[in-house]
């Protein structure tokens, strides 16, 4: 099997698109190295849902509905990745449980991130949102450093368009939470948070000084 799956995979250079929204989908990925930005057009305007990093797949739902694809796919940084059509996935399916195993648990846990973020679309104070939203993606996408630091690779345009509010609203609270040392932006745009937990207590404070004023 080992061999089988070296034999699959493919290299990517930045800027390379692997599929585009409503294309037909036949393949998934697997990314070993590098990584993948996930966008959409909405209205005329491109709008990023997530950037992957090693360890992460896309691209199953098509095969496993064979409806087309519901987002396009482009390469950021130099990358690796496992390149499986439908008859191998299906065949790694049916004969080694473990793949299938891990699949439904990605798969379950997309689900509750999924459930998460519709809790975090029915706030309507801004603020929490963003917050709520930061918190989340630390959860379900970020990338532990040897600090203890999470690294969200997302930028502000992309956790505005998962939390529903305007680039100008998320940079707003940003700006405050970086001069509170609470959240760091990263050269390329990205997001670190030096400790979730100051993160969590921010949130209780605005809460509390919402319900009993300042």
């Amino acid at each position: 099997m080992a061999e089988k799956l070296a034999q699959l995979v493919q290299q990517h250079t930045p800027g390379s698109v692997l599929f585009r929204d409503g294309d037909a989908g036949d393949k998934m990925y697997v990314i070993q190295t590098g990584r993948v930005r996930i966008f959409t057009e909405v209205k005329g305007q491109e709008k990023q849902l997530a950037i992957l990093g090693p360890g992460d797949f896309f691209g199953e739902m098509a095969i496993l509905n064979g409806k087309p694809r519901t987002a396009s796919a482009e390469v950021i940084e130099d990358a690796k990745m496992l390149v499986i059509d439908a008859q191998t996935f299906g065949s790694m399916i049916m004969n080694n449980l473990e793949i299938a195993v891990r699949l439904i648990k990605r798969l379950a846990r997309r689900l509750d991130s999924a459930n998460t973020l519709i809790d975090i679309l029915m706030h309507r104070d801004p603020k929490a949102r963003v917050i709520l939203g930061l918190a989340h993606e630390a959860e379900y996408n970020g990338e532990q450093a040897g600090d203890g630091s999470i690294l969200v690779p997302l930028d502000t345009a992309g956790l505005a368009t998962q939390i529903g509010l305007s680039e100008g609203e998320v940079d707003a609270v940003m700006q405050r939470l970086g001069r509170l040392k609470i959240v760091e932006q990263t050269p390329e745009g990205f997001m670190r948070i030096p400790d979730t937990m100051r993160l969590h207590e921010f949130l209780e404070f605005l809460q509390m000084r919402e319900k009993f004023g300042d």
